[in-house]
């Protein structure tokens, strides 16, 4: 392991958290709208508004704001709420765990579809299921995901009853009644992954299977099982390590719009409030953990290439 490639990667990666809240930071101060008029109300006086202003240090100059709030963050202060006046820390810290259970079952539920599909759409190009496996992938890529979200809500909780249509339970609280929960938002947001990585499945392994050295070993007769799964499939890794990482990425930051449908409590619908409220804290501390987290997928990606295949070589 390059360890020297390991710290250029974490240094890579601390400079697109830094730089993806800075903008939002600055897009923030330059979008239309007031915070402490929103606090305030609409027939709040001028005075009124300046003072809150003040007191919140919103009438300082940009930068000073943001190195102000880069500085409690690096000793774990976030600030607070512009609304409610509470911590925004622990506001966060309750939201991460629900979106982090939904990304990875709405991952799981990708692969568990995606995976033998495009698996055996590769193997039988042509073939009516691979003609399947290619319209299933069309629809979707095609269907918004906020209607797929109502239309499993109107069937399975509405008209067949089998599963509650929204809301949240903790998984430490009761396990079954956490899995009733999280089934329509995670197969929504799964179904679009599973579409999406189809395709890519599909295609990393036709590329794969025409190669000279699986064609090689075809030739000296090794079973077709042990052709797929050590020289097609292990080749073929790299490409669908690469796709499954975008798509959790994906997963993290645009799960808002399952997280609204199903009312439920993650950073996801957390940040939008925010920003329909103009709470700069909670927004910024929002996307402070959303930049994390996928930077850090993003750098374990990165990482399982080593593993995946010794002889690359990190420059």
């Amino acid at each position: 392991m390059n360890y020297q490639y390991v710290l250029q990667r974490l240094f890579t990666a601390l400079i697109v958290v830094l730089g993806v809240t800075f903008v939002v930071f600055m897009i923030m101060q330059i979008v239309p709208g007031d915070p402490a008029r929103v606090v305030l109300g609409p027939y709040a006086s001028d005075e009124s508004v300046a003072g809150l202003r003040e007191r919140l240090g919103l009438n300082r100059p940009f930068f000073v704001q943001y190195a102000s709030w880069l500085g409690g963050v690096v000793q774990g202060d976030f600030g607070q709420s512009l609304l409610n006046g509470q911590e925004v820390a622990p506001q966060l810290w309750g939201r991460v765990g629900p979106s982090f259970e939904l990304a990875m079952v709405s991952l799981f539920v990708g692969l568990a579809i995606a995976f033998p599909v495009g698996m055996i759409s590769a193997l039988k190009p042509g073939s009516a299921i691979d003609i399947v496996a290619t319209l299933f992938s069309q629809i979707g890529v095609s269907v918004p995901t906020f209607w797929m979200g109502i239309l499993l809500v109107i069937v399975f909780a509405l008209n067949l009853g089998v599963l509650p249509p929204s809301g949240y339970t903790p998984i430490t609280e009761d396990p079954g009644d956490w899995l009733a929960h999280i089934v329509l938002p995670a197969f929504t947001a799964g179904f679009v992954s599973a579409s999406i990585q189809t395709r890519f499945i599909r295609s990393a392994m036709l590329d794969v299977l025409s190669a000279n050295y699986v064609q090689t070993a075809r030739a000296k007769g090794l079973a077709e099982r042990k052709v797929i799964v050590n020289h097609a499939l292990r080749n073929a890794l790299i490409n669908i390590v690469t796709i499954i990482g975008l798509q959790i990425t994906a997963l993290f930051s645009g799960i808002v719009i399952v997280e609204v449908v199903f009312s439920w409590p993650g950073l996801g619908r957390l940040a939008l409030n925010a920003v329909l409220e103009r709470d700069y804290p909670l927004l910024q501390g929002a996307v402070f953990f959303v930049a994390l987290m996928v930077t850090v997928v993003n750098l374990f990606i990165d990482l399982l290439y080593f593993f995946l295949d010794p002889r690359i070589e990190f420059a």
